[in-house]
């Protein structure tokens, strides 16, 4: 499976920029109350990317045979976590459309910690020193 580990890995990365693009547009729908937030569709597809990155990360983790966890995946599994339900009140939990944007941007933040930590190998994500 290592001989994969280059396409697993473009994936994996893609499907997070996927998940992101498509919060984003979400919390947008949501803040602004579009209608186009309530179909099918648009609730449905999230599920899909969201369990193919998680399904793409776990591989990763069991080829590179990350047991016990390093600190900064454990960092980016509990920032992961924390952007999940920041999401949730950004896209409908949230009961006004600036508490929606707060957490949106807030969960947006988050996201460009887990990047950090996924590229520095820290769990001090951009403000730290690669230890990989």
């Amino acid at each position: 499976m290592i001989e994969h580990y280059l396409w697993i890995k473009h994936l994996h990365m893609t499907a997070a920029f996927m998940s992101l693009a498509f919060f984003i547009l979400r919390a947008f729908w949501s803040v602004f109350e579009h209608p186009i937030r309530h179909q099918r569709w648009v609730k449905t597809v999230p599920h899909i990317i969201d369990t193919a990155l998680l399904t793409l990360g776990v591989i990763l983790a069991v080829i590179l045979n990350f047991w016990p966890l390093p600190p900064w995946l454990i960092a980016k599994i509990t920032a992961l976590i924390i952007y999940i339900l920041l999401g949730t009140i950004a896209i409908k939990r949230g009961r006004t459309p600036a508490i929606r944007g707060a957490f949106a941007l807030a969960a947006v933040l988050v996201f460009v910690y887990i990047l950090g930590v996924a590229i520095q190998h820290t769990p001090f994500s951009w403000f730290g020193v690669v230890t990989t």
